[in-house]
């Protein structure tokens, strides 16, 4: 798949860097196009593979943001993306639509520039052109608080019926206690990253060898046709040079049948990445469609592993809609399988976002009510006596 790929606030264009650095790293050529889109002109020096010329400062001019973010606000992040449409829409004329085959949304959903005017990007997109528009949202772990919870939550509800496909991603099942928050951000953006990559790349040949199965864009796109959100599970197993490739060659170079010992592992490694964790942890029953993607040196393919894995999904998940193929990667140290739910309905874990979400929406209500009477009473004379100017 070929993509355009815009980052927007602080999460999503470190989602974005990332997701170049990985390709980098890894001789993919996915995105096509980037873009980075920010409130904070700090945060926008950041980025060490977004080209200098395709970042994008919005409300510079904005009576509350004027460059330095938007505070967390919601509500002036959408306003300052509609202030600043003009120059956002400009910003796309140079992508090359015609070169690509969808257009991937990168956001947190906690902050307020990702929150905000992520949906007013997508909208904006979605009257421009036909291509599919594909949203990759992290939601805040409960540990960030309330008010991140609520921006998540209504941010959440524009995102999925705005855009084809939503892949979320949880915070929540990420982070690890041994960690400050910043390495923990910088660990799952890379874990996000390389799922990312690896399943949407799949299909471009980059000058590799021809799958076998061969696995291509109308496949991820029929996969995410499904609209929802979206879960992916990824696991990898290291190439092992001298005893063979995961055993299909002996350690003396001899050829043998890699018959059940490599469909076998094949089989396993998908199972783990479905059992592993998910970028949102969901029912498996409950998606309407999977997708499997093998990517690794073309010698470590197992087609009967492959389609008895495809099987062994297509029971877990309940349907029949489910597709399998390789992306061969001559060079890879390692062999991986991605495997896409799509439409899963089955995620507790956004329910206990929304949960958090009304809960913090009613503390704040309740918390600007007192705050408004205390203002009243600090300013107001005991007996009401005196006047205001005007």
């Amino acid at each position: 798949m070929k993509l355009a790929t815009i980052g927007i606030g602080n999460a999503g264009t470190k989602i974005l860097d990332r997701m170049l650095e990985f390709e980098y790293n890894t001789d993919r050529n996915l995105c096509r196009h980037a873009l980075a889109i920010n409130t904070a002109r700090t945060d926008l020096a950041k980025p060490d593979f977004v080209p200098e010329d395709r970042r994008v400062l919005i409300g510079d001019t904005h009576q509350k943001a004027k460059g330095h973010g938007v505070g967390g606000d919601v509500e002036i992040g959408a306003d300052v993306a509609k202030t600043d449409i003009e120059e956002i829409r400009r910003a796309f004329d140079d992508v090359e639509i015609h070169d690509v085959d969808a257009i991937l949304v990168s956001a947190g959903l906690g902050g307020g520039t990702g929150s905000g005017a992520g949906p007013v990007v997508i909208d904006e997109l979605q009257k421009m052109y036909d291509e599919p528009v594909y949203g990759l949202g992290v939601l805040p772990g409960k540990y960030e608080g309330g008010r991140p919870a609520l921006n998540a939550a209504r941010s959440l509800q524009s995102f999925v019926t705005n855009v084809d496909n939503f892949i979320a991603f949880d915070n929540d099942a990420w982070r690890m206690r041994d960690q400050t928050i910043e390495e923990g951000y910088e660990d799952m953006n890379r874990e996000l990253a390389t799922r990312i990559v690896t399943l949407l790349a799949a299909g471009e040949q980059d000058n590799t060898e021809v799958a076998e199965n061969a696995m291509d864009s109308s496949d991820i796109m029929r996969t995410l046709d499904t609209g929802g959100v979206s879960s992916i599970g990824y696991a990898s197993s290291k190439v092992d040079e001298e005893a063979g490739l995961i055993g299909k060659f002996r350690g003396d170079g001899q050829d043998f049948d890699d018959g059940a010992t490599d469909a076998a592992k094949i089989k396993g490694l998908v199972r783990r990445a479905v059992n592993s964790r998910l970028t949102i942890p969901c029912e498996v029953s409950s998606a309407d469609r999977a997708l499997i993607v093998l990517s690794g040196p073309p010698e470590t393919f197992a087609r009967k592993g492959l389609e008895s894995a495809r099987q062994w999904l297509e029971q877990e998940a309940d349907t029949v809609e489910v597709l399998a193929g390789d992306d061969p990667r001559d060079n890879a140290a390692e062999l991986s399988a991605v495997v896409l739910l799509s439409n899963v309905t089955e995620t507790p874990r956004i329910k206990e976002l929304q949960s958090q979400a009304v809960d913090a929406q009613e503390k704040i209500k309740a918390q600007d009510a007192v705050r408004e009477q205390e203002i009243e009473d600090l300013i107001t004379d005991e007996d009401n006596e005196l006047d205001p100017v005007i």
